[in-house]
């Protein structure tokens, strides 16, 4: 962990540390996200899933537990819905996926009944860094919103923007990204960032900047809005990307990890409280910076 990375982590340290409810906790590396998390002031967690199960990973990589709540249960469903009842009961801040597979925890949080679901959809929020440029980016949808048509790409705009102000970007710009900067009737992108631009402009969209339509050269780089003659309120300065469907997201992540130096984090957003899904093949630094996001929420 570099120093930049470590100053960002503690301007994301909360007032007091929170509580991380962690569904089927026999995944080692969840594991030593929250202990990371617990010594280094953030949280405390309680740990689901099978007692002795837990307690053999953890002895097994050599894991002190002993500071966590531990909630027996009999299989990953039943730590699931454990999890999700101690964030809707307040008796957690925050919901993390442990070996569980995410339909499983998804559907517990999305029960009607028993459920922790907002009144708007689920999106999740990346959070990107990188240490050599020093700048961050936040993401959306790259994980839950495959294809969204216009009203839902303002729900993630909105889930984006309240999440970037717990960043604490007062303003966020936001970028639709498209192929090309003009409208163009035959390329639905386009189309639905100059609705949100207007949308923006006229006050249905709040507290942040929307222009568009914007490749993502020029949301990223002012080199090459200057170099193309684009001017407007985001030249090379974008906060929010937007992306008009999950594979560009997605692979755009994706090479930013694999190809850059960036660093991953982010949570799911739309639920009562925030919850942390990050894929098994995520680093353990991926998985902290995930838990101090969702610390600052």
């Amino acid at each position: 962990m570099n120093d930049k990375f470590n100053e960002l982590l503690q301007s994301l340290r909360p007032n007091a540390p929170r509580t991380i409810a962690l569904a089927m906790a026999t995944d080692k590396y969840a594991l030593k996200s929250v202990i990371q998390a617990y010594d280094m002031g953030f949280a405390n967690a309680i740990l689901c899933g099978p007692a002795d199960d837990i307690r053999r990973v953890a002895q097994e990589n050599h894991l002190n537990i002993d500071a966590f709540k531990i909630v027996d249960c009999a299989d990953d469903i039943a730590a699931a819905q454990c999890a999700v009842k101690l964030v809707r009961e307040k008796q957690a801040d925050i919901l993390m996926k442990g070996l569980v597979h995410t339909a499983d925890i998804l559907r517990a949080v999305l029960n009607r009944d028993t459920g922790i679901r907002g009144d708007g959809i689920l999106s999740h929020v990346a959070y990107m860094y990188s240490p050599t440029l020093d700048r961050r980016l936040f993401l959306t949808d790259i994980a839950m919103v495959m294809y969204p048509d216009l009203d839902k790409k303002v729900q993630l705009i909105n889930n984006a923007v309240s999440f970037a102000h717990r960043m604490g970007i007062d303003l966020p710009k936001v970028a639709p990204l498209c192929a090309v900067e003009t409208y163009n009737p035959a390329m639905n992108a386009t189309v639905d960032a100059d609705a949100l631009h207007h949308m923006n402009t006229d006050g249905k969209i709040k507290n942040c900047i929307v222009a568009g339509p914007m490749a993502f050269d020029i949301a990223v780089s002012r080199d090459a809005a200057i170099a193309k003659g684009i001017a407007g309120p985001i030249m090379g300065d974008a906060d929010i990307l937007l992306f008009h469907n999950i594979e560009a997201g997605n692979n755009t992540i994706k090479a930013m990890v694999q190809f850059g130096d960036w660093i991953f984090g982010g949570v799911i957003m739309g639920a009562t409280a925030p919850i942390i899904i990050n894929s098994r093949s995520d680093s353990e630094l991926s998985k902290l910076f995930s838990v101090a996001c969702a610390c600052k929420m």
